[in-house]
């Protein structure tokens, strides 16, 4: 029975550890693929020892990376590993792998050989600075790859102050999803070719995709914009201001927002002073504006600014731990907090699905202002999987005898969870 999902019947293998191919295959099963991860011997993915913190002994961050997806264990190290790699990977549509350029090419995997045995096959692969170029053979690192990006070099309070990366591993996780797309786009391209296609991203790329504004700076002029704390490199204000009791995120950068501040701090002379009229002028003289903006914004607390800011249509908001994110009607009317099904551990919540596809109403239907979910009512998604917990499931699934299957797992090829 059809799920309903875009890529209902979409086999993937994921040959991939720790985050950007693991995040890759995390948006992929959200929209309906079979995600088969495979795991090396004998320890698995390096993120199952990321501890703490841990549920009942279960990695956390593997959890939050793995849910959806079914998983094999496999000596990789071996020839009759690596043939069962190769038997999946004959019948699965998509591949996704994140090691060194050259380590699949090393076990007669890469994408050459692959497409001899499956040319339909569209093989996804993640490195850290691409499969060309001086760097291509350096590993990927979220942290090289912020400061190679120059993503390093615009983050933080400003100058002189020592050098700060994103929280979030940001190249890593953008990187998954730039290999989703580019899936989805190879995908899409074999229904009319019928040929498979190698996609090639990685960590150094994303972190520049992050840079659109900052390099639109330095195409421009010459001159590479440093850190700026909060505030923008292009408009004015939009920063964080302290108040009374915290902080707040403000953007009133346009005409309309810009006045409807000045008038919200009771100092509506400031949209016409010289410096100040003008978006390029706030630019020009950002210290200033902050110097005056600054006192008016420490008279209240965060959330009486917030009712009057919003009261007039000026963009603001608060700056949210991620604890409180996680708790917010908003997070929980979108469904971004989820409760998934987890073999050992029952019910643990999770991220949700970023991406919500919607259908058109029919007439009969009614009036429904918000999307039904894929899943049935009070139905969980599967939860990350044990070590080995699918490996004789997958592979007689694709085609192996269960006497192979019995043989691979006697002799320590092959594990399943007990």
């Amino acid at each position: 029975m059809s799920n309903g999902s875009p890529l209902e019947g979409v086999r993937v293998v994921e040959l991939a550890h720790i985050m950007a191919g693991p995040v890759c295959g995390l948006l992929l099963a959200d929209m309906g693929a079979d995600v088969v991860k495979v795991e090396r011997l004998p320890r698995g993915d390096a993120t199952r020892g990321f501890l703490p913190p841990s549920v009942d002994g279960e990695s956390a961050a593997f959890m939050m990376l793995n849910r959806g997806k079914r998983g094999v264990a496999l000596d990789l190290r071996s020839p009759e590993g690596v043939d069962v790699v190769r038997r999946l990977l004959a019948q699965a549509d998509v591949v996704i792998e994140n090691f060194r350029v050259g380590t699949m090419e090393r076990m007669g995997l890469g994408w050459e050989a692959l497409a001899q045995v499956n040319p339909r096959l569209v093989y996804c692969q993640i490195t850290g600075f691409g499969r060309t170029g001086p760097m291509s053979e350096r590993g990927g690192f979220d942290l090289i790859a912020q400061g190679h990006s120059g993503l390093m070099s615009i983050t933080g309070e400003g100058p002189g102050r020592a050098p700060v990366k994103v929280g979030a591993p940001v190249t890593d996780i953008t990187a998954g999803i730039l290999a989703a797309f580019g899936v989805v786009s190879a995908l899409f391209e074999r229904e009319r070719t019928g040929e498979g296609r190698l996609v090639d991203t990685s960590l150094f790329e994303a972190g520049i995709t992050q840079t659109y504004w900052q390099s639109a700076i330095a195409l421009a002029s010459g001159v590479s914009p440093g850190p700026l704390g909060s505030a923008h490199p292009l408009a004015a204000p939009y920063q964080a201001f302290r108040t009374a009791d915290g902080w707040i995120n403000v953007g009133a950068s346009n005409p309309r927002t810009w006045k409807g501040l000045t008038r919200v701090i009771g100092k509506p002379s400031l949209a016409e002073d010289p410096r100040f009229a003008e978006n390029a002028g706030r630019m020009a003289h950002l210290d200033d504006l902050v110097e005056v903006l600054e006192p008016y914004f420490q008279r209240r607390s965060t959330d009486e600014w917030l009712v009057r800011l919003v009261a007039e249509g000026v963009p603001a908001g608060p700056i949210a731990s991620v604890g409180e994110m996680l708790e917010h009607p908003q997070t929980l009317a979108r469904e971004m907090v989820i409760e998934v099904e987890h073999s050992a551990l029952g019910p643990v919540r999770s991220l949700g699905r970023p991406v919500k596809l919607h259908r058109a109403r029919s007439e009969t239907a009614g009036p429904h202002p918000e999307a039904a979910s894929d899943r049935p009512a009070g139905a969980r998604g599967r939860g990350a999987p044990l070590f080995g917990e699918h490996t004789r499931e997958v592979l007689e699934g694709y085609g192996l005898e269960p006497s192979e299957v019995e043989l691979l797992l006697a002799d320590g090829i092959a594990l399943e969870a007990r």
